[in-house]
């Protein structure tokens, strides 16, 4: 089985430009491919996960990946799968972002000569001459065609600015410089940048006279449709000091029991053989399973020490047994008064996102402390409560550690 042939039956493909040719490319490790990150946080999160998994398949198969990080577009915003404007970055937090992802990446590609390039488009980007632009490549997009994209056509009704009307040209001229500079004959994206992939491809036909492709892998989606890597907190983030390595294994082990094959497919490297004969186990083994999704991915994101760590710690909750836990803490430096609301515990801590979600989550009978269920959203939690330490359990699976230094 070919790397294309795999990652067709892994699930990830979702349309191509031309199957054929992308899939001699691939499978002869003759690709140089390129995929590009909006640096848009100071961290990458697990809507790049797969894309980054996918760059090292294909590397490990021979092909040569271009990390282009959006250091110029990323100025503008993508307006792909958005109802509105996207916040626009200073140039200082676009680029202390790109160093945050350059760290990050290199767990996943080997760079080097020869190997991984990470390249930022801010080279080039930033430096362009509108006239010249619009001379150079102005002639080569139909408005009338581009409005007829998807990315597009979600923005109309509330209103498409024209600073991100010019995204798709940004993103085009990027497939185009990089096909020209170094010989990038492939992009890859989400199955959402495909109307902008498209128009990479059309730029770098009519420019240079011959062909360039495009693959879309498969949206990272829930078995009810929506987006994987959100938490009530926010983003589940692959920095360590945004999202710990026990809460990233916990949001993997918490998945639903309809979601851990097909991730395991996606994101792992378990053999296909081998998840084939996950897909026969009993349902009796579906915590077994979600297990190992989450050692594997944490291994992947934070080494094996952490996702041992975070199985050990997952193991002693879930029993109920030891102290000293590796779960995720919040060490407050002073409270005042005699203590501390537990309604204001709980936003501190990021379990719930404001007092009044805490309140409802009380209500409900959905928090527990030191073991015990809440009742009383007006609990005051003590000074010598927090200088021992607290463990806030929310619902049935969610741990947080509370102590005062």
């Amino acid at each position: 089985m070919g790397i294309y042939e795999e990652l067709e039956a892994r699930g990830l493909i979702a349309q191509v430009t031309d199957e054929k040719e992308i899939r001699d490319l691939i499978n002869a490790g003759k690709a140089t491919f390129y995929i590009g990150f909006d640096p848009t946080a100071d961290s990458l999160h697990v809507g790049h996960f797969m894309t980054l998994v996918l760059m090292k398949r294909l590397q490990q198969a021979g092909n040569k990946p271009i990390a282009l990080v959006g250091g110029g577009t990323g100025m503008i915003g993508d307006p792909s799968g958005r109802s509105d404007l996207r916040k626009v970055l200073t140039v200082e937090d676009i680029d202390h972002n790109v160093e945050c992802f350059k760290k990050q990446m290199s767990k996943f590609i080997e760079f080097g000569e020869g190997k991984a390039r990470l390249i930022n488009n801010a080279d080039w980007i930033r430096n362009l001459n509108y006239i010249d632009l619009l001379r150079e490549v102005g002639a080569c997009f139909s408005v009338n065609k581009m409005l007829t994209a998807e990315c597009y056509k979600q923005r109309m009704e509330r209103g498409l600015s024209f600073l991100e009307f010019n995204y798709m040209i940004m993103q085009a001229y990027d497939f185009y410089h990089l096909n020209k500079e170094y010989g990038c004959n492939l992009q890859l994206g989400g199955d959402d940048q495909w109307s902008n992939m498209l128009a990479g491809t059309e730029l770098i036909r009519k420019k240079e006279g011959k062909d360039a492709y495009a693959l879309t892998i498969t949206l990272l989606l829930n078995s009810e449709g929506k987006k994987m890597g959100k938490t009530a907190s926010g983003a589940v983030w692959l920095d360590a000091n945004k999202t710990s390595p026990f809460d990233f294994f916990q949001y993997w082990r918490n998945v639903d029991d309809a979601d851990v094959i097909k991730c395991m497919k996606l994101l792992t490297f378990v053999p296909l053989e081998q998840i084939k004969e996950m897909e026969m186990w009993d349902n009796s083994r579906i915590n077994e399973l979600k297990e190992i999704l989450a050692l594997e991915l944490t291994k992947m994101v934070h080494g094996e020490e952490e996702a041992n760590k975070a199985l050990a710690a997952a193991k002693a909750l879930f029993s109920g047994d030891g102290d000293d836990l590796n779960m995720p803490t919040t060490e407050l430096d002073a409270v005042e008064g005699d203590g501390e609301g537990l309604l204001n515990l709980l936003v501190i801590t990021g379990l719930t996102a404001s007092r009044g979600e805490a309140r409802r989550l009380i209500e409900q009978g959905g928090l527990s402390l030191n073991g015990e269920k809440v009742t009383n959203p007006n609990l005051v939690v003590s000074i010598d409560q927090l200088k021992e330490g607290i463990k806030l359990k929310k619902g049935k699976k969610i741990f947080h550690k509370v102590i005062l230094k």
